[in-house]
């Protein structure tokens, strides 16, 4: 993460997570943050995001894992940025294969299909380049991100979805396992639907070029922030095709070649 000064005050940086811990404890999308922290400053949206993230460990939340998002060009483009950003999962995020997802779990819900890794060792130490990262990858998982906006409308700015935890919502992980000795993320191909028909379709080379260069990216962005990725955590790499809205009583399914298929379905009634 760049080390550059931000201008919001401790004040504004108060304000903007009230703002989005207001939305979520309510179900009411509230306005954008960018009024209070800016459109991108990185700092003060990240200090947004441990602020809340603090509150939710205080809270008896604990903390699984990390989603990379922002990984496609195109969205970064779109966004004005030229970096990836990252979120944090906990481990009410989580649902199981097939399961069906309360309508009310997530503000605003977009889902996309990405590679899941779980990680055997830590990535605290030593260079971070690819092949520690790759040797600290214990396997990978076809997964759906079900995203979530805090933010009305997802109206949002680079500074808005890194204070809203990188708009991290849940996560479905596939129950086929591969480790990368017998997987290439690069290469693989993914279709996902809802109710049927066919909605996003990409492929491993969508996500940085790479989804493994996002984990090496996000390994040295968490050392620096003083939280190291740990053993047993689920790394979301990154969507490896367009994000698409789902609605009450949608179902998802999506494949992803060399890991299998993996699929949730979203309540039709809270």
């Amino acid at each position: 993460m760049p080390q550059n000064h931000s201008t919001a005050g401790a004040d504004r940086i108060a304000a903007a997570a009230a703002r989005l811990r207001t939305a979520a404890a309510t179900g009411a999308p509230a306005a954008p943050v960018r009024d209070l922290i800016g459109r991108d400053d990185v700092v003060a949206a990240y200090a947004v995001q441990q602020r809340l993230t603090a509150e939710r460990i205080a809270a008896g939340a604990t903390v699984v894992g990390r989603k990379i998002g922002l990984t496609s060009e195109a969205v970064q483009r779109q966004l004005g940025v030229d970096q990836p950003d990252f979120g944090v999962l906990f481990d009410d995020m989580e649902y199981a294969e097939g399961a069906a997802v309360p309508a009310d779990a997530v503000l605003q819900p977009r889902v996309e299909a990405e590679i899941a890794f779980v990680l055997g060792a830590d990535l605290a130490e030593g260079p971070l380049d690819d092949a520690q990262v790759r040797a600290a990858i214990d396997h990978a998982v076809a997964a759906i991100e079900i995203c979530g906006s805090r933010v009305a409308d997802w109206d949002i700015s680079f500074g808005d979805t890194v204070a809203d935890n990188a708009s991290a919502g849940g996560y479905v992980l596939g129950t086929r396992r591969v480790p990368l000795t017998g997987f290439d993320p690069v290469a693989a191909e993914m279709t996902m639907t809802v109710d049927g028909e066919t909605v996003s379709t990409g492929s491993g080379a969508a996500c940085l070029g790479d989804p493994v260069a996002a984990v090496v990216w996000l390994a040295r962005q968490a050392r620096e922030l003083g939280e190291p990725l740990r053993a047993g955590q689920v790394i979301l790499s990154g969507a490896l095709g367009p994000m698409r809205p789902v609605t009450p009583g949608t179902a998802v399914h999506a494949t992803v070649t060399g890991l299998g298929s993996v699929s949730v379905t979203f309540s039709a009634s809270a």
